[in-house]
């Protein structure tokens, strides 16, 4: 099953990384290659959401979000088009001075065949364009 993880170091704050990484609704704004994002519930503890990508093809997927305020979130894949399994995690670490440890995981095990160069575009290729993009949203806030 195709993995990824990467660990950063982010000049932003832990609640404004927390506010940035929740706010679904914005990501077809700022997230290359997500084309929309419908919030289906959320609250304090967690969210459902669907996903729109376009990644080499179009797709969409839904996953179950549960929100650790401030210092974590994690999914695991509820249902759509192309994922077996779809889980990871945001992981915080306030380091003080505006300063906050970022842990991204992610492992994904896509239905039937795939393409080799879109399960690498969906894990290890893109991370660190993604991971880039969210900490520049996290400088804008």
């Amino acid at each position: 099953m195709p993995q990824a993880q990467r660990t950063e170091v982010w000049n932003a704050p832990i609640e404004t990384v927390f506010h940035v990484l929740q706010d679904y609704d914005s990501y077809p704004e700022f997230v290359d290659g997500c084309s929309s994002t419908k919030v289906l519930s959320k609250d304090e503890s967690g969210a459902e959401v669907e996903f729109g990508i376009n990644l080499i093809k179009k797709f969409k997927y839904i996953l179950e979000l549960k929100h650790n305020q401030p210092n974590e979130i994690t999914w695991s894949f509820k249902s759509g088009d192309i994922f077996k399994k779809n889980e990871g995690h945001w992981k915080l670490k306030d380091l003080g001075e505006g300063k906050t440890e970022v842990n991204y995981a992610l492992e994904v095990e896509i239905k039937g065949f795939a393409p080799k160069s879109m399960v690498n575009s969906l894990t290890e290729k893109n991370l660190p364009a993604m991971l880039k993009s969210y900490h520049d949203r996290c400088l804008n806030q």
